[in-house]
């Protein structure tokens, strides 16, 4: 029988309950302008840096959100025995943070679950 989740350990453990926010039961954690998503108990994880932002055009220009524009997305080797540079698997480059963290995640889990 498999252990439990990270995200059963996670909602279980109340001291960890507000440390993280899950996106379908894994972490996603942002820092500035850089955002890491997966378990790191897995074999890869995606991590993102927004490379550029741009405001929102709306009426009120006040009040105009910044949104990114440019995001590095690169798929990260979970083994820390390697250097730097030989754990991004897979690296591009997407025009908005949607496409980045829906083309992120799809490569994750198709590397994940490679046999």
């Amino acid at each position: 029988m498999p252990g439990p989740k990270y995200s059963d350990v996670i909602l279980s453990d109340p001291s960890l309950k507000d440390k993280f926010t899950l996106y379908r039961g894994k972490p996603l954690v942002r820092s500035n302008n850089m955002i890491c998503y997966g378990d790191m108990r897995d074999k890869y994880v995606v991590f993102m840096m927004i490379l550029a932002t741009k405001k929102l055009e709306l009426a009120d220009p006040k009040f105009a959100p910044e949104v990114p524009s440019m995001v590095l997305v690169q798929i990260w080797d979970t083994d820390t025995t390697k250097p730097a540079h030989e754990r991004v698997v897979k690296q591009f480059e997407k025009p908005s943070l949607f496409e980045a963290f829906d083309i992120g995640i799809i490569w994750m889990d198709k590397l994940n679950n490679a046999k």
